[in-house]
Order: structure tokens, then sequence, then C-alpha cells
């Protein structure tokens, strides 16, 4: 895939298939080259794969749920050109200006989070992935962040990671996890863990 950035920082994908990773390989934000299996590459992947869970879920999302899980989904671009920039400390140095993940995006989903906290009924058990179709596929997208988070933890212990990144995918979870109580009725159709029910 070829990427122009242009003088208004607009992609522009001029050509979908390039050949240049039949070998295995792939280019990474800064140009190098990487095995399409690096523990990066799987990071950036995993919060793609992410990306579309919600984009399924928001099949089922209205109003103000859609419009935040739109601004999510944006997030999550921005942080997929994140994780596939190494080196932090040569951003400046960058012939363009480098996509960091924000403070100010972590701050946006704590806001939402504690207005999500005040409708929701108090839990008094464990809740099983499900109920409405939107809580269900917002469980989903739960358990992929959780996913993207530990990967990207990993990677961090091998090479530079923007820790933001990675509180980032933190509070997300943690807000797919409340998100799923309001699309419940606030909680009053989440579906209970019964412990040992079934012994």
């Amino acid at each position: 895939m070829s990427i122009f950035v242009g003088e208004t920082n607009v992609v522009t994908l001029n050509k979908i298939y390039t050949k240049t990773g039949d070998a295995g390989e792939t280019a990474l934000g800064n140009g190098s080259r990487v095995a399409k299996h690096s523990m990066r590459v799987t990071s950036y992947g995993t919060v793609d794969e992410l990306n579309a869970t919600v984009g399924m879920a928001r099949l089922h999302a209205s109003g103000d749920m859609d419009a935040q899980l739109a601004m999510i989904q944006n997030d999550l671009f921005d942080l997929g050109a994140d994780l596939c920039r190494p080196d932090m400390e040569k951003d400046a140095e960058s012939e363009y200006p480098v996509l960091r993940v924000s403070d100010a995006q972590i701050t946006r989903l704590e806001a939402e989070l504690d207005a999500m906290t005040q409708s929701v009924e108090p839990l008094k058990s464990f809740i099983l992935p499900g109920g409405s179709a939107l809580a269900a596929h917002l469980h989903l997208s739960r358990t992929v962040a959780r996913r993207a988070e530990r990967l990207t933890v990993e990677l961090a212990t091998v090479e530079s990671v923007n820790p933001v990144a990675v509180k980032y995918l933190n509070r997300l979870s943690d807000w797919f996890f409340q998100a799923s109580r309001i699309a419940n009725d606030n909680g009053r159709n989440d579906v209970l863990w019964v412990p040992g029910a079934n012994r």
C-alpha cells in the first residue's frame, strides 16, 4: 500500500497492493521494515481488529452512544499510527509531525466513564457477556481491547512505546464494560454470573 501525506496532512492511498509484503515483511511508520509477526505489528494489528469490532457494535448503537463509538474508532486509528511509529526519541527529527495518542483523549474517556457510572445500577455480581445485541458487541470490544493492552504492554518491555497508548487501552476496556451496562438498560438487564450454578 502506497501512502502519501500531503501538505494538509491528508493520507492518500494511491495503490492498495504493492507486493512489498509478499516475503513476510511490512513497513513501519518510520520506513523501517519488520516481520509481519513482529510484536509491534501484532500490537497495532490487534488495535485494527478492535476497531472492526467497534464498527460492528455501531450497527446496534444510536444517538450519543454511536457518536462516542465513532470518536473511539478515530482514536483507534490514531493509536495504530502511534504504535506503528517506533523510536519516540526521534519524533523531533521527523519531516512530518508524528501522531501520538494524547492525555486529552484519555481525559475524554474518563469523563464519559464517570457519566456512565452515575447512570448504572450498582454491581452485585460479575456479568456474563450478553444481554442486548449492542451489549454483547461491546463486551467483545472490551475483550479485544484487553488483548491489545496486554500485547502493547509486552511490546513496551522490549521497545519504546508511548506510555499514553497503554493508558488509553486500559481506560478503553473499562469504557466498553460500562457502555455494555448502559446498553443493557443501565445494568437492569445485565446477565449475572451465578457461581457454581451448573454443578
